[in-house]
């Protein structure tokens, strides 16, 4: 039977070779850490979350919440693991980052049917091929995609948040609380008076930042979900209070008389609490200054820095120019893409992407149709914008209400709208489901 070649053992390719396998191919999955490591990366492990350890919003009226709904409804490994390894983050799907990633690493490698390898690959194998090699292609293989499309490369440049020693932080100052008590009290929060703010500010917006390497000749353009904080802080000095450090629907228990001025998060990295990431403070500053001005936040004086924030280039291909909707490449139908490298934005967009990929990489050795989603839904709206904007424009789109067609009686209220949508994508897909079946049974994680 023929055998499949995923490349890159990220969220989208390690949701894609799952997917072939339960399909009943057998698949190569080349991963080339830790052989060869990379700018961003701390292990060899499979799907390894290097950001944030957060995959969005849970509920299903917001457009992270709907996507991983339909993920789980679409029998998605990564979601089964990612729900098995969640760590308390309020209204957030946050999951045990080091746990999270061995589980899927040990599921891969259990599989009768997969083959892990660990090396790079420099030139794409015969046959068929899903490519997820995620942002952080290695120049050999990115050299040849752009001899075999005759496109450049785009590319924004992407940053990580720090992540802390839980035993380091002052629990006198941070409070336990979620945001409007929603949930459990899942974050640890640093209230800042004016005073507090104003110094935390002004030493932020004249931090050194670390050079950009081979890259700070390149004119920096960011992916906005990721603006390092001290490039928001440069819009103006309000900018935090009403962005990752807004107060609102936070009370201090110590002090609830008082309402904070400004508030810093914590995010809990582990299920023991040990490690903490801090919210919306992705960073290109020196690792020293990270030091001097992180540690002014009240509580965080004595912070230890386990990881400091980081700053790499993302690269992705323009998916409008060389892509079905089903992300076959229009050119080679023998290839597919999935992931970050389409021009996706988000973690559960990268284990759609994945997922589509590597059924319809299946589906492609058996001769079947290849499968798009209903646009409807949130996978099918995404995957279709991806593949049909503007090529002139392109830039990465993460999953969002305003890529869905509009509904056929309009909700004027916002939440209610979103409701709407949420509905309609859940039931549209459980239809598409139904129909599909009847044809061929995709397959579902084992136990």
């Amino acid at each position: 039977m023929t055998t499949i070649h995923v490349i890159g053992g990220g969220l989208a390719g390690t949701e894609a070779a799952w997917q072939i396998a339960q399909m009943g191919f057998p698949i190569t999955l080349w991963e080339m850490r830790p052989t060869t490591p990379t700018p961003a990366h701390h292990t060899g492990d499979l799907a390894e979350l290097v950001c944030s350890n957060s995959f969005g919003a849970r509920a299903v009226d917001r457009a992270t919440g709907l996507l991983q709904q339909e993920l789980r409804e679409l029998g998605s490994l990564v979601m089964q693991v990612a729900d098995a390894q969640a760590v308390p983050a309020g209204g957030a799907l946050a999951v045990d980052r080091v746990q999270f990633s061995r589980e899927l690493t040990h599921r891969l490698a259990q599989h009768p049917l997969v083959t892990l390898r660990r090396a790079e690959v420099r030139d794409i194998p015969p046959g068929i091929v899903v490519l997820s090699t995620g942002p952080l292609t290695s120049p050999p293989l990115a050299a040849q995609l752009q001899r075999l499309t005759g496109q450049e490369y785009l590319s924004f440049f992407d940053a990580a948040s720090p992540i802390l020693l839980g035993e380091s932080i002052h629990r006198e100052i941070a409070f336990l609380a979620s945001r409007y008590d929603k949930g459990e009290a899942a974050y640890l929060n640093c209230p800042l008076n004016p005073t507090e703010y104003e110094t935390f500010w002004q030493a932020l917006i004249t931090a050194e930042q670390a050079p950009l390497k081979e890259f700070e000749q390149e004119e920096k353009r960011f992916f906005e979900a990721c603006l390092p904080v001290e490039e928001l802080a440069r819009r103006g000095k309000d900018t935090l209070r009403f962005g990752p450090l807004k107060p609102v629907g936070l009370r201090n228990p110590q002090n609830p008389a008082s309402r904070p001025y400004a508030v810093v998060q914590l995010r809990p990295e582990d299920r023991a609490g040990q490690l903490w990431n801090m919210v919306g403070f992705q960073t290109n500053l020196r690792w020293g200054e990270q030091q001097r001005v992180f540690r002014l936040i009240p509580g965080l004086a004595q912070a230890e820095f386990v990881r400091y924030g980081v700053m790499h280039r993302n690269t992705f291909l323009n998916a409008p120019r060389l892509l079905h909707p089903t992300l076959q490449f229009r050119a080679y139908p023998h290839l597919f893409a999935a992931g970050q490298l389409t021009g996706t934005e988000g973690y559960i967009a990268a284990v759609a992407g994945g997922w589509l990929a590597g059924v319809n990489a299946a589906r492609f050795a058996q001769g079947l149709p290849l499968l798009t989603l209903p646009p409807t839904t949130m996978m099918g709206a995404l995957l279709h914008f991806i593949s049909t904007a503007e090529a002139k424009f392109f830039q990465p789109m993460p999953a969002n209400f305003g890529i869905l067609p509009p509904l056929a009686t309009p909700v004027k209220q916002k939440s209610a709208r979103y409701q709407a949508y949420s509905q309609r994508a859940l039931a549209d897909l459980a239809v598409w489901q139904r129909q599909l079946n009847l044809q061929i049974p995709l397959g579902h994680p084992s136990s």
